[in-house]
C-alpha cells in the first residue's frame, strides 16, 4: 500500500519509549515483552511503524533490559538504541538527543507507545498526512464514548462530567524534531506534569491538532489486554 502523504524532503523517524516498568500489569512482568501471535508486543508495536517509510527510529530501553537488541526486529537497520530516563518524557528526549546526529530540525518525529500493537496502517498515514499538510504537530485521539463521573473521597461520584469536546488520546504523536525536543525542554525545566508529548507541545503553546483514530489502537495496560490485542490483531489479519 503506498503512503498517502504529500510530497516532502522532510524524513520521518520514530520513537518508542520502551524504559517503563509497567507496574499496573505486573510487579515483575514487563508488557512490552510479552509475546501474541509468536512475537513480543513490542516487535508488533516497531513492525507497524516500520510499515512507513521512516529514515529510521529509536528504542529508549532501561540499563538492566537485556533482550531488545537481541529482538527480530523488522528494518534492523533503521533501528537505534538509547537509556531511557526515570519517567517516559525523560525517555523520549534521551531518543530525540540521540537523533541530533541524524535528523534535520524539520523531520517529522512520531513518538509510539511500545505497548500499543494494533495500531492501523491507515491511521498512521492520515496522522503523518495531516502533520505534513498543515505543517503542525498532530495525534491521533478518539472521541469519549462513555459517560465519565468525577469520584470525591471514599469513591463517592460527585458530578456527571459532559463529554462533550473531550477526547481520549492515543499514540503515535507527531511533531517537528526541533519543536518537539524545545517543548520538551521548556516543560521539564518548568517542573510541568508531562504525560505526552502533545502536553510538552501544549505548554510551549505550540497547536496541536487531533486526527480520530481508531478504537481498537488499544494501549495494553493491564493483563487482559494481551487477549484483548490478540484478537485484535488475529482480526486485522483477515
Amino acid at each position: 500500500m503506498k503512503m498517502k502523504t504529500a510530497q516532502t524532503c522532510t524524513k520521518l523517524w520514530a520513537i518508542i519509549p520502551a524504559a517503563g516498568s509497567g507496574r499496573r500489569f505486573s510487579q515483575t512482568e514487563l508488557k512490552q515483552y510479552q509475546k501474541i501471535l509468536d512475537q513480543t508486543v513490542l516487535e508488533h508495536s516497531v513492525a507497524r511503524l516500520n510499515q512507513l517509510p521512516l529514515a529510521g527510529y529509536v528504542l529508549a530501553i532501561s540499563p538492566e533490559d537485556q533482550l531488545a537488541q537481541t529482538l527480530p526486529f523488522t528494518c534492523p537497520d533503521r533501528a537505534h538504541f538509547c537509556l531511557g530516563g526515570a519517567e517516559r518524557v525523560d525517555s523520549v528526549l534521551n531518543a530525540l538527543k540521540c537523533l541530533e546526529s541524524f535528523a534535520a530540525n524539520d523531520d517529522y518525529v512520531l513518538v509510539h507507545d511500545a505497548a500499543r500493537p494494533c495500531i492501523a496502517l491507515e491511521s498512521l498515514q492520515d496522522l503523518v498526512e495531516k502533520a505534513q499538510q498543515q505543517d503542525c504537530s498532530a495525534i491521533l485521539a478518539t472521541p469519549v464514548r462513555d459517560t465519565l463521573k468525577r469520584v470525591i473521597d471514599q469513591n463517592q461520584i460527585e458530578t456527571t462530567v459532559s463529554r462533550e469536546s473531550l477526547w481520549q488520546a492515543q499514540t503515535p504523536q507527531i511533531a517537528k524534531f526541533s519543536v518537539l525536543k524545545s517543548a520538551i525542554e521548556q516543560a521539564l525545566a518548568a517542573e510541568m506534569s508531562i504525560t505526552d508529548e502533545a502536553s510538552a507541545l501544549e505548554f510551549a503553546k505550540q497547536p496541536v491538532v487531533v486526527v480520530q483514530g481508531r478504537s481498537d489502537n488499544i494501549k495494553i495496560t493491564y493483563p487482559e489486554d494481551i487477549y484483548l490485542a490478540e484478537l485484535i490483531l488475529t482480526a486485522q489479519q483477515k
